[in-house]
C-alpha cells in the first residue's frame, strides 16, 4: 500500500511537472528570441537619420562604426544605385543576406528576418533623402538568439526534480503514517487470536484508522471481561459450594472414631480440596471485574435473605454452642444486589466464622438502614483478624494472619473479596475492624443510589458517629439479648 501511493503520486508530479515545464521552456526560449531581434531592430534604427541625411560612404562607416553592432563586424548598410547612368549600388559592412531577401525587402517596406550561416540576419528598411529605400542588416548570432535558454531550462528541470522528490517523500511519509497503524492493527488481531488478550492498540494515524483502533481495543476489553465473568462464575460458583462442604465437615467430626468416620472425613477433606483447586484456577490471573447485580433491575430484601441464610447456619450454630444475635430484619429493605450474590457473600461471611473461630464463640449480625445505604455487621467474638488490610486485599485472606485459634489455612481469599465485589458494584465498600463482642467485625456498606456514600470530611465524620452508635447499639442488643436468639 505504501509503496503504492509513492507510486501514485510520483506519475502524479511527473505528469504535472511535464505539463508546465514544457510549455514554459518554450516560451522562455521565444522570449529570448524575441529580446535579440528587439535590441537589433533597435540598432538599426539608429542609423536611420544619418541615411536620411547623407549616403556617403565616409559618413556612413563611420555611422555604422559607433554603434555596437558596427563595431563588432556584424551591421551592414545597402544602398541601392541612384537614377543616374554611372550610378552603382553602395554596400557598406559584410552582407550576409542573400540579394533576393534584400530585394524583396525593399519592395516591400516591411522588416524581415533571414537565416544566414551562423545565426540570422535582420533587414530593415531605411527611407534616403531621395527618396529611395535602403536595407540596414543586422546579424545576430546563434548564441544570442539562445542567451540565457539553457540556464532557466537548467532551473526549470531542477525546480521540476525538486518537486517530483518532495511528492515522493511526502507521500512516502504518509504511507508511512497511514500503512504502520494499520499493519499494527493487524498484528494486533493475530495476537488476541492466538489468546495474547492484553495486546492493545494505539489509537494513532488518520481518522479511520484511529476509529478502527477504538473499535479494536473496546472489542479486547469486552472480550477479557467476558473470559473474567466466566472465570469469576466459576470461582463464584466453587466457593458456594463450600458452604454445604462447612456443614458436612462439622458432621463428619462428629461421628466419633471408626474406619467409616475417618473415611468420610478423608472424603471431606479431599473435596474441600479439589474445591479450593478449582476456585485457585478459575481465579488465576483474573483481571477485575465489575457488575455483580445482574442489571439495574436486579435487587432483593436484604432482611428476608438474611434472615434466611441464618436459618441455615442457625442448626450448626447450636450444634457448636454458639450464641447467636440478629437484629434490624424485622422491615423489608430493599438494595441493588441480587438475591444469589447477597447469599453468597452472607455465606462466604459466616462460614469463614465457623471456619476461623474456635467451637463456642458467639457471633452476631445487624442490618441498619441509613437512608442512602443499608449497612450489614457481622461480628464475633472470637480472636480477631491480625492484619485486616491484608485480608481485605483481593486474593489476599489466605494469608492474613490467624484468625481464632484455627488461622486460615486453606482459604482461597474469595470469601471476603465476593463481599467486597457486591458492595463496590452499589458504590459501597467492606471494612474490617475490631467488633464490641471482641473479635472482628465486617462492615458491608451497601449503597442504594449507586454512589460512595459519606463523601468528604463531614462525611467521614458522620460515618465515623453513625459506626459508633451502631457499634453501641449492637453491644447493648447482645448483652441484653434483645432480638431473635438463633
Amino acid at each position: 500500500m505504501r509503496w503504492a501511493l509513492v507510486k501514485v503520486c510520483l506519475a502524479v508530479t511527473a505528469m504535472v511537472v511535464v505539463a508546465f515545464a514544457v510549455p514554459l521552456g518554450l516560451v522562455i526560449k521565444e522570449m529570448a528570441r524575441d529580446r535579440a531581434f528587439s535590441d537589433a531592430e533597435r540598432q538599426a534604427a539608429t542609423i536611420g537619420p544619418t541615411l536620411s541625411i547623407t549616403t556617403d560612404r565616409t559618413e556612413l562607416e563611420t555611422a555604422v562604426l559607433t554603434t555596437e553592432p558596427g563595431g563588432a563586424g556584424r551591421m551592414a548598410v545597402h544602398i541601392p544605385a541612384a537614377e543616374e547612368p554611372d550610378s552603382l549600388p553602395l554596400e557598406i559592412g559584410i552582407r550576409r543576406a542573400t540579394r533576393k531577401d534584400l530585394e524583396t525587402v525593399r519592395k516591400s517596406g516591411r522588416a524581415s528576418i533571414s537565416e544566414v550561416t551562423g545565426g540570422s540576419a535582420l533587414l530593415q528598411p531605411t527611407a534616403l533623402g531621395s527618396g529611395d529605400i535602403a536595407v540596414v542588416e543586422v546579424f545576430v548570432p546563434e548564441d544570442e538568439v539562445s542567451n540565457g535558454v539553457t540556464t532557466a531550462w537548467l532551473m526549470l528541470a531542477g525546480v521540476g526534480i525538486a518537486l517530483i522528490v518532495g511528492s515522493v517523500a511526502v507521500a512516502d511519509r504518509l504511507g508511512v503514517r497511514m500503512v504502520q497503524p494499520a499493519r499494527r492493527l493487524a498484528g494486533a488481531a493475530h495476537d488476541l487470536g492466538e489468546g495474547r488478550l492484553g495486546t492493545r492498540v494505539p489509537e494513532e494515524g488518520p481518522t479511520e484508522l484511529r476509529s478502527a483502533a477504538a473499535a479494536f481495543n473496546s472489542m479486547a476489553d469486552q472480550v477479557v471481561q467476558l473470559l473474567a465473568n466466566e472465570r469469576e462464575l466459576a470461582a463464584d460458583l466453587s466457593h458456594r459450594l463450600r458452604t454445604p462442604l462447612t456443614v458436612l465437615r462439622l458432621n463428619a467430626a462428629s461421628l466419633g472414631e471408626g474406619p467409616a468416620a475417618e473415611q468420610t472425613r478423608a472424603a471431606v477433606e479431599q473435596l474441600e480440596h479439589e474445591v479450593d483447586i478449582i476456585i485457585r484456577t478459575a481465579r488465576e490471573q483474573r483481571p477485575q471485574t465489575q457488575g455483580l447485580n445482574g442489571g439495574p433491575g436486579a435487587g432483593c430484601d436484604v432482611s428476608e435473605v438474611i434472615r434466611e441464610r441464618m436459618g441455615f447456619w442457625s442448626a450448626l450454630a447450636e450444634d457448636e454452642g454458639r450464641e447467636v444475635r440478629l437484629a434490624g430484619v424485622d422491615r423489608t429493605v430493599r438494595i441493588p444486589v441480587a438475591r444469589p450474590e447477597l447469599a453468597a457473600a452472607l455465606d462466604a461471611l459466616l462460614g469463614n466464622v465457623f471456619r476461623h473461630t474456635p467451637e463456642g464463640t458467639a457471633f452476631a449480625v445487624d442490618v441498619h438502614h441509613s437512608g442512602d445505604a443499608v449497612i450489614v455487621l457481622v461480628s464475633d467474638a472470637g480472636g480477631g483478624i491480625a492484619d485486616p488490610k491484608a485480608a481485605l486485599a483481593r486474593g489476599g485472606s489466605g494469608r492474613s494472619g490467624a484468625r481464632g485459634t484455627k488461622g486460615a489455612v486453606g482459604s482461597t481469599g474469595l470469601g471476603l473479596d465476593i463481599v467486597r465485589r457486591v458492595a463496590e458494584s452499589t458504590g459501597g465498600d467492606v471494612r474490617i475492624g475490631r467488633s464490641v463482642l471482641g473479635g472482628t467485625e465486617v462492615r458491608i456498606w451497601i449503597g442504594l443510589d449507586g454512589q460512595r456514600p459519606e463523601r468528604g470530611r463531614r462525611g467521614h465524620r458522620v460515618g465515623r458517629q453513625r459506626r459508633g452508635v451502631m457499634r453501641r447499639n449492637a453491644a447493648l442488643r447482645f448483652r441484653s439479648g434483645a432480638g431473635p436468639n438463633l
